[in-house]
């Protein structure tokens, strides 16, 4: 009997045992599903997140567009006008973004999945978000490989004896319209960037955006200084860093151009930024993590002023007020300018790998959104997803490539297939995307305003003000909207 009762009680034991064990693993599992925040993948530093998040937001628009737009419109008094539009309006928003991706711990694939209330339906916006990524790279890879190949044009330096506007713009037509070398420079493009996205957040995506970054910073400080020098420079500043009312023919034209280039530059709305703060701990706060995010986006359009409005006004007489917004700007306006001044060979080649920069980075930011997609949605490892991603965007980019020599005579609602793709990011899901971002922080119909203002608020720096409630709520999403109408009547 002893024996008997022994037995008993180890069998006991053994089931005691083995029930700690099933219900542990069973914890570990509902732990792994439910908060995979060990398991995430995260920054290696602070700078890194700055960086990465700085380089998604700063564009080839950037050194371009703002410069081209603030000559138009007035100089000093746009520039003064768009960075109050960039705290009023950008900032609020990249902090509701960074919020969503850093409380859920995912990307766009899974973020509004995890936080809505049951019932609510605001996941839906991820397949609208992601297919902007999508949308965005298709038209953006072949404007990015235009920059690498007007690089080697300046390397080379038969380009630069070229110096009328006629000559300059033949060049510009002949490169566009050989469908080839395009192909190839964008499926490099494409291939190389998604090998960087493959080989993971800190030692791929992290460590190369970081070099590209600070050398973006250099560069374009040095550019900076170097025209700041030449004869013009002194009117030119003048005119870019003094108001003067006279040089502007409205004030509501100014504000609807300055409204417009500070809500594109950060490229909220679609996921991008959500997922850099996805990777990110709760020791800073979000609102003074955008404010650093958006100053070195501003700091990188601002030298761009500095560069080519002494440039401009040296060797152009000034600002042209019926200068071209669009990117040919770059290849016949300003190619024009490097040729004729001194050195313009070295001038145009550095200032072109800086748009090289500029680009890739945004192209590897969008990459690292669609890899995190993935990630969140299959079992594919990075490999496995920068491959399958890497031919399939191959194809899809090759009707913008097109667009402009083999399929020039396509048309959809009056645009080319690259200048609709642009449109449907830019002037559609972009705003869109922002405000949904927006309501889904502060409404009580989403994630609600007291668990977004927590979040943002969690760790250290500068905090979110409670009035902000009422701005947010009611007055930034009539912003936004008045952004989405003013852009499309301006198509």
């Amino acid at each position: 009997m002893a024996r008997w009762r022994n037995m008993r009680r180890g069998l006991r034991k053994l089931w005691e045992v083995r029930r700690m064990s099933q219900g542990a693993t069973k914890a570990k599992m509902r732990f792994s599903d439910g908060d995979s925040e060990m398991e995430r993948e995260k920054f290696k530093s602070r700078l890194g997140f700055l960086l990465i998040s700085a380089g998604c937001a700063i564009g080839i628009g950037n050194v371009y567009r703002f410069p081209i737009i603030a000559g138009l419109s007035g100089g000093a008094v746009f520039v003064m006008v768009y960075i109050l539009f960039l705290l009023v309006l950008g900032i609020p928003v990249m902090t509701a973004e960074l919020a969503v991706g850093r409380a859920s711990r995912r990307s766009i694939a899974a973020s509004f999945d995890r936080l809505e209330c049951k019932g609510q339906r605001w996941h839906i916006w991820k397949y609208f978000g992601i297919a902007g990524n999508y949308i965005l790279i298709m038209c953006y890879t072949t404007i990015t490989a235009w920059m690498v190949i007007y690089f080697f044009k300046y390397l080379g330096g038969g380009i630069v004896e070229l110096q009328t506007p006629v000559d300059l713009e033949r060049v510009f037509s002949d490169m566009v319209s050989a469908a080839g070398i395009q192909a190839v420079t964008v499926v490099g493009i494409i291939a190389a960037c998604f090998a960087v996205c493959a080989v993971g957040l800190q030692q791929g995506v992290e460590k190369v955006t970081k070099v590209m970054m600070l050398l973006l910073f250099a560069i374009m400080l040095a550019l900076a200084i170097y025209c700041c020098t030449l004869d013009g420079a002194r009117e030119g500043l003048k005119f870019y860093l003094l108001p003067d009312g006279d040089s502007v023919d409205g004030i509501l034209p100014v504000i609807s151009a300055a409204m417009g280039q500070a809500f594109f530059t950060l490229s909220l709305g679609m996921g991008s930024i959500a997922v850099f703060g996805s990777y990110i701990g709760k020791e800073r706060g979000l609102l003074g993590e955008s404010l650093t995010i958006v100053g070195l986006d501003t700091f990188v359009a601002l030298m761009s002023g500095f560069i080519i409005f002494p440039a401009s006004f040296t060797f152009a007489g000034g600002v042209d007020a019926d200068t071209d917004v669009g990117a040919s700007f770059l290849f016949t306006n300003l190619a024009g300018i490097f040729n004729n001044m001194p050195g313009g060979r070295l001038v145009g080649c550095v200032f072109f790998l800086l748009l090289v920069f500029a680009a890739v980075s945004t192209v590897i930011a969008v990459f690292e959104n669609i890899m995190s997609f993935w990630l969140d949605t299959t079992r594919l490892k990075r490999p496995a997803v920068a491959a399958i991603n890497t031919v399939l965007l191959c194809v899809l980019s090759l009707p913008s490539v097109f667009s402009n020599n083999l399929l020039e005579n396509v048309s959809l609602f009056g645009m080319s297939i690259m200048d609709f793709e642009d449109f449907l990011v830019a002037k559609l899901l972009l705003p869109v995307g922002s405000i949904i971002y927006v309501l889904f922080c502060t409404t009580r119909y989403g994630w609600g305003w007291k668990k977004y203002f927590a979040e943002v608020n969690s760790g250290g720096g500068p905090k979110l003000a409670g009035w902000m409630r009422g701005y947010m709520t009611f007055v930034l999403p009539v912003i936004i909207m008045a952004v989405l109408v003013l852009s499309m009547i301006g198509r």
